[in-house]
């Protein structure tokens, strides 16, 4: 018997990008059997404007107090009865095919949520893969995207998302908190999410943020990185190993770049000599740098 789906689109001053996001909806090959806008507290006339004519085409609009991208989606819900929920932000698209395609993957009772690869489009564009997996796979970074499809009833059993996490990384916490009661998240192979990026800036200040933020999640669920310190610490090591691996990369494609001062403790040094010899290398009128000699 199939599951009944609903799908909660959160708002907040998004002008047009919300009925974007409504459309995506509404465009599915698979039909939600109900569907909710949660506006948390917009104030723009362009998006009122726009809440306003979705309403009035027949879209079920629940208004709040801005409360956080978390109430809002705790409010949306709360007020639908199905099986199966699907978040969506309301700068985000679903592809036709997303909820055709992650709803028969809850026919396997191990699956907690199931989401997709992204799309950028925007400032910058691409293909995202995440990883999804079990609660381990979780501990060094959130691998699963916002827009996710998952059971109502464990939302309901986890306490649905943080209210009090309004600065970021609600998601993570609440896949954590999924995922620690057992199972795993599903990851399709396929970018059926279209993730809208913005110009911004990666400056310290976002940097320490992140930090801080990371600092909570481990202090929300300190039990389940204790017993996973291991997996926690190698996966940490992997994803640095990673981005040294493109840094060099990047850095052999354009001569020109200046590395600056090696960083310490995480391969940095190491990774910087490599750079050097190559360039030395190629400078001598070698094509391929020969790594296997370092």
């Amino acid at each position: 018997m199939a599951q009944s789906i609903a799908v909660v689109v959160t708002s907040f001053n998004q002008g047009l990008t919300i009925r974007e996001a409504v459309f995506s909806v509404l465009a599915q090959s698979l039909s939600p059997d109900d569907l909710v806008v949660v506006d948390d507290g917009s104030t723009d006339p362009e998006s009122l404007d726009v809440l306003g004519k979705l309403e009035a085409d027949g879209v079920r609009v629940l208004r709040q107090s801005n409360r956080g991208v978390s109430a809002a989606r705790n409010a949306g819900i709360g007020s639908v009865e199905t099986d199966l929920v699907a978040v969506l932000d309301g700068d985000d698209r679903f592809q036709p095919r997303f909820l055709a395609t992650m709803a028969p993957e809850f026919s396997d009772d191990d699956v907690v949520a199931a989401s997709s690869w992204l799309s950028m489009f925007g400032t910058a564009t691409g293909i995202v893969r995440p990883t999804g997996g079990r609660v381990a796979d979780f501990l060094a970074r959130n691998s699963c995207p916002a827009p996710a499809m998952f059971r109502r009833q464990l939302w309901e059993q986890v306490g649905g998302y943080a209210e009090d996490l309004r600065e970021g990384f609600e998601d993570w916490d609440f896949f954590l908190r999924l995922l620690t009661r057992g199972g795993r998240i599903h990851i399709v192979p396929e970018p059926l999410i279209e993730y809208r990026t913005q110009a911004g800036s990666a400056n310290l200040e976002g940097m320490t943020r992140r930090l801080r933020l990371y600092g909570e999640i481990i202090d929300r669920h300190a039990t389940v990185f204790a017993s996973n310190v291991r997996s926690a610490l190698l996966a940490q090591e992997a994803i640095s190993i990673d981005r040294l691996a493109r840094w060099e990369e990047l850095l052999l494609g354009d001569r020109s770049l200046n590395p600056g001062e090696a960083t310490f403790g995480d391969g940095g040094m190491a990774a910087l000599v490599r750079i050097a010899t190559a360039r030395t290398q190629v400078a001598e009128g070698n094509k391929k740098p020969r790594y296997e000699e370092i």
